[in-house]
């Protein structure tokens, strides 16, 4: 049984890593309920924006956590 799944999105490019995301979140196991999407922030910032604006119905809300390279999705209950 999972609570958490961790995604990095490392040495992607902004469409492949969205895809990505999308994907995961089609395929999420039911029983996870925070996806931490790792996209790190010393290389820039593009993939971290597309993260934090990424929107998703099955996402309920997204934490800024203190580590500025992960955003963590909320997943709604199924």
């Amino acid at each position: 049984m999972s609570y958490f799944l961790d995604l990095d999105i490392h040495n992607h490019t902004v469409e492949s890593a969205r895809k990505l995301i999308t994907s995961t979140l089609k395929n999420l196991p039911s029983d996870v309920r925070e996806l931490n999407i790792i996209h790190g922030y010393h290389q820039g910032t593009a993939l971290r924006d597309m993260v934090r604006k990424y929107s998703n119905a099955k996402i309920e809300r997204k934490i800024l956590g203190l580590n500025q390279g992960i955003t963590t999705f909320i997943i709604k209950k199924s």
